[in-house]
């Protein structure tokens, strides 16, 4: 199965939504909580490609983006395979 990280903030209803889906689906997430943490943040907006909205979210190489996108994925299929590293 391919790495997942999820970058979250405190209380962020998105965040708590997209990693919900990915426990149901028995993923093991590294979670990195970068609201509160200046190095983390600017960790996550180079990783994005300059987005600064929380949850930014990668799985394997690959930046899925939102807690939206994480669940266009799932409702189109997709996201399975690239949990699985397909």
């Amino acid at each position: 199965m391919a790495p997942v990280t999820v970058y979250t903030t405190m209380f962020c209803p998105y965040c708590d939504r997209a990693l919900s889906l990915l426990k149901k689906k028995g993923v093991a997430v590294t979670e990195i909580k970068a609201g509160m943490d200046a190095g983390k943040k600017a960790e996550m907006i180079e990783r994005a490609g300059g987005k600064r909205t929380f949850p930014q979210i990668f799985i394997g190489g690959t930046h899925v983006g939102g807690c939206d996108d994480l669940h266009a994925l799932e409702a189109r299929g997709r996201l399975d395979p690239l949990l699985a590293g397909a």
